[in-house]
C-alpha cells in the first residue's frame, strides 16, 4: 500500500505567499512567478506638487474566455514516412507547432499544423495547449487518426483567462485635473501554471502608460502561483483591471476638485508625435475627437449628474497596442510575411500564416491586395494557415494582424502590382512610367492603346510561368520600446484609443444594475473594413459589460463551481444595450493606409465607464467587480449605515469640560 501525504494547497494570492508556504513549483521561491518594479520619474515629488492625492484598492473576480467554439483537434500520423498532419483551433498554429515538435522529439519538417476558419478563442488558445499535444501523441501511438473534443467544463479547467487581481492604487492630481504622480500595486492570481503569466503582469504596468500625459509612475507588480487552472492571455490582455482601477480613481478625485470629468481627462492629453517615460512611442491619438463624440452624442452636458435618482452617466477612456514591436524572433526573420501568387487563371491567391478566428483578418487581407491592385474582390483568394502552404506567422494575439499582416499584405499588392506593371510596358513597348494603370485594364497614358487584365498576366508569366511575390514588415525601431527589464511588452508601432459614456439603471431595492446605452467612440486609424470595425467594437464593449456586471470564476477548495454556460453569467441579449459606434479616423503614419487596432481597446473602458455610471446615479463607487446584486446591495447598504453613524455623531452634544 501506498502511503499518500495529503500536502497543502493554496488557492489565494495571499496564501501562496504566506511565510513557510512551500514551493509549488521548483526555484519559484514564495510562490512568485514574475515580480515587476519600474520606476519612471519623481513620484514623491510629484505627490508632493499635487493639490489632491488619493488611495483606493480594488479586487476583481478571475473571468474566463466563454468562446463559442469548444477545443478540437484532429491528428493524422503516416508511420512511413513518419510524418504528422495536425488540424486545431489554435490561435497560433506556428507555435503549436514548434511545441509539438519539441514535445514528441519530432523534426519540424515531419510535421503540418492546419488551422481551419474556426471562429472564436479572445485569448484562450494563444498558447499551445495539453489537449493538442495529447491527440498528437495518440495519433503517432495508433499510427493512425484521433480526434479529441474538450466539454465546456474541460474548456473552464484549461482556462487561461484573466486572473483574479488585487490592485492598490495612488494618484496625484492639481486642482486643474492634471496627474502629477501615479504609484500602482497588482497581484495577480496565476494559477497553477506559467502559461502568458509573465507578459500579462507586464501590460498591467507598461500600459499605465500612453492613455494619458504624466509625470512619474511607480508599478509593483506580482505574479503568483495557486492552485487553480492556469491564467493567461485575455481580450485586453493584462491591462483591463488595471485601466478600471485607473478610470475609477481619476474620476472620484475629479468629482471631490469639482470637475467635469472629461474636463479632467482633456487636462492630461497627449500631443503626438509623444514618448512616454516607459519609451513608448505615440504616433497617432484620437482621443480628443472621441471625447468630443460621446460628450455630445450622449448629451452629456445637460444629462450628467442631472438624471433621477437611480439613473445615471459614467465615462471612462481606455487604449491598446497593435501588436507588440519588440521582435519575438532574435533570428532576424520578419514580424509578419505574405506570399501571392499569380497564375494562368488571373486570379491573385493570399498565402497567409495568419488565424482568421472571426475578427475577419482574411477579408481584411484580400481588401488590402484589391485596393492596392484595383482588382473586384471576386479576384482574389486567400488561403489561410496551412504550415504546408503558407508562409509562417506568429499568430493572433495582441491585435497584430490586422496592423502587421496587413503591411506585408500591402507590400506584397505593391510588389505584384509593379511587376505587372513592367509586364504591361514590355508587351506594349513603352516605358513604365506612360501605364496608366486601371485594374481590369490597363492603357498607355494618353491614348487609346491598352491590354487588359488577362492579356497582362500572360504578359508577366513569360518566361517565368507562375508568379510568386513577397511582402514582409517588422516594426521600425522607434518603436520597440526602451532598454530595461520588461521593455519589451507594451512597446507597439501604434495605439489604437477609445471613449465611451454608459448609461445605466440601478434598482436600489434589488441591487440590479440594467445598461441602457453606451455611446463609444473608437480610434481606429483607418477602418479598412467600417462595418467589421463596429462589430468588433461592439463585441469589445459587450465582452466589457459581461466583466463588468456578472462573469466571475469561482471555486470551493480548489473546485470549480461555474464550469457550465449556466452558472456561468456571460450577458445574453436579453441584457444587451443599444450600442452606438463611431469610427475615429486618426490614420497612423505606420498603420496599413493609416489603419490601427479596432478590435480590443474598447473593452477596458467598460467597467470603469459603467461604475462611474453607477456613482452618478446612486452616490456609490464600487471597487470591486463584477457588480452583482449582492455586491451592489452590500454597497448601498454600507452607505446607509456610515450615513446613519455620521448622523448620529452629528447630533450628539460634544460633552462640556467642567471648569476647575
Amino acid at each position: 500500500m501506498l502511503d499518500i501525504e495529503p500536502l497543502p494547497a493554496y488557492f489565494s494570492a495571499d496564501d501562496a505567499r504566506a511565510v513557510g508556504a512551500l514551493q509549488l513549483h521548483e526555484k519559484k521561491l514564495g510562490n512568485i512567478e514574475r515580480e515587476v518594479e519600474q520606476l519612471f520619474g519623481d513620484v514623491d515629488a510629484g505627490f508632493a506638487a499635487a493639490d489632491l492625492v488619493r488611495e483606493q484598492t480594488f479586487h476583481y473576480a478571475e473571468v474566463a474566455h466563454g468562446q463559442i467554439e469548444l477545443n478540437a483537434a484532429v491528428a493524422s500520423y503516416e508511420p512511413e514516412p513518419g510524418r504528422l498532419t495536425t488540424h486545431s483551433v489554435t490561435q497560433v498554429p506556428y507555435y503549436l507547432h514548434l511545441t509539438l515538435a519539441q514535445c514528441l522529439g519530432m523534426d519540424s519538417a515531419q510535421i503540418r499544423v492546419v488551422k481551419p476558419f474556426v471562429g472564436g478563442g479572445f485569448g484562450h488558445r494563444v498558447e499551445p495547449l495539453n489537449f493538442e499535444m495529447v491527440t498528437a501523441a495518440l495519433a503517432r501511438a495508433a499510427g493512425d487518426t484521433v480526434k479529441t473534443e474538450l466539454s465546456r467544463e474541460d474548456g473552464f479547467l484549461t482556462h487561461r483567462g484573466r486572473p483574479e487581481t488585487d490592485i492598490r492604487l495612488k494618484l496625484g492630481m492639481k486642482r486643474n485635473g492634471e496627474i502629477t504622480a501615479v504609484d500602482c500595486e497588482i497581484t495577480q492570481r496565476g494559477g497553477a501554471y506559467g502559461g502568458y503569466g509573465l507578459v500579462t503582469i507586464l501590460y498591467a504596468g507598461a500600459l499605465l502608460h500612453a492613455l494619458y500625459r504624466v509625470a512619474a509612475v511607480k508599478y509593483r507588480g506580482h505574479r503568483v502561483y495557486t492552485n487553480t487552472p492556469p491564467c493567461g492571455a485575455m481580450r485586453g490582455h493584462g491591462a483591463v483591471d488595471a485601466r478600471h482601477a485607473f478610470e475609477s480613481l481619476l474620476d472620484a478625485m475629479a468629482v471631490e476638485l469639482g470637475l467635469d470629468p472629461i474636463a479632467a481627462r482633456r487636462a492630461n492629453l497627449i500631443t503626438p508625435p509623444w514618448r512616454t517615460l516607459n519609451d513608448l512611442q505615440v504616433n497617432s491619438y484620437g482621443i480628443p475627437d472621441c471625447l468630443d463624440w460621446v460628450e455630445q452624442a450622449s448629451g452629456w452636458k445637460t444629462r450628467h449628474g442631472k438624471l433621477a435618482r437611480g439613473r445615471g452617466l459614467g465615462l471612462a477612456c481606455s487604449h491598446y497596442v497593435s501588436g507588440s514591436a519588440k521582435p519575438v524572433h532574435w533570428s532576424g526573420e520578419p514580424h509578419a510575411v505574405i506570399n501571392l501568387k499569380l497564375d494562368f487563371d488571373g486570379s491573385v491567391t493570399v498565402l497567409t500564416g495568419a488565424s482568421d478566428i472571426g475578427q475577419g483578418s482574411s477579408t481584411l487581407l484580400a481588401q488590402v491586395v484589391a485596393e492596392v491592385l484595383m482588382l473586384p474582390m471576386a479576384r482574389i483568394r486567400v488561403i489561410a494557415t496551412d504550415s504546408a502552404l503558407t508562409p509562417k506567422d506568429n499568430g493572433s494575439y495582441s491585435s497584430r494582424v490586422s496592423f502587421m499582416v496587413g503591411n506585408a499584405a500591402l507590400r506584397a499588392a505593391q510588389e505584384l502590382l509593379r511587376v505587372l506593371v513592367a509586364a504591361a510596358a514590355t508587351r506594349l513597348q513603352v516605358g513604365v512610367e506612360r501605364i496608366e494603370w486601371l485594374g481590369e485594364r490597363c492603357r498607355v497614358a494618353g491614348t487609346d492603346q491598352g491590354l487588359d487584365f488577362a492579356d497582362v498576366v500572360n504578359a508577366a508569366l513569360v518566361d517565368s510561368g507562375t508568379l510568386i511575390v513577397k511582402g514582409t514588415w517588422s516594426t521600425p525601431p522607434e518603436t520597440q520600446g526602451g532598454k530595461f527589464r520588461g521593455a519589451a511588452v507594451g512597446s507597439t508601432a501604434g495605439f489604437s484609443y477609445a471613449a465611451q459614456v454608459v448609461e445605466v439603471a440601478v434598482d436600489e431595492t434589488t441591487g440590479v444594475v440594467r445598461v441602457e446605452r453606451v455611446w463609444v467612440a473608437h480610434d481606429c486609424g483607418f477602418a479598412i473594413n467600417p462595418l467589421a470595425v463596429e462589430g468588433q467594437v461592439q463585441g469589445a464593449v459587450w465582452m466589457g459589460m459581461g466583466q463588468a456586471l456578472s462573469e466571475e470564476t469561482q471555486y470551493h477548495e480548489g473546485l470549480p463551481l461555474r464550469p457550465n454556460m449556466l452558472d456561468y453569467r456571460i450577458p445574453t441579449i436579453a441584457e444587451s444595450p443599444p450600442i452606438d459606434v463611431k469610427l475615429i479616423e486618426s490614420h497612423d503614419p505606420l498603420g496599413p493606409f493609416g489603419a490601427k487596432e479596432a478590435s480590443e481597446g474598447a473593452l477596458h473602458g467598460f467597467p470603469p465607464a459603467l461604475c462611474n455610471a453607477i456613482f452618478d446615479a446612486i452616490g456609490i463607487r464600487l471597487t470591486e467587480l463584477p457588480a452583482t446584486p449582492d455586491r451592489v446591495l452590500e454597497a448601498i447598504h454600507a452607505a446607509r449605515r456610515a450615513e446613519r453613524l455620521r448622523a448620529r455623531r452629528s447630533a450628539t452634544p460634544e460633552p462640556v469640560a467642567e471648569r476647575g
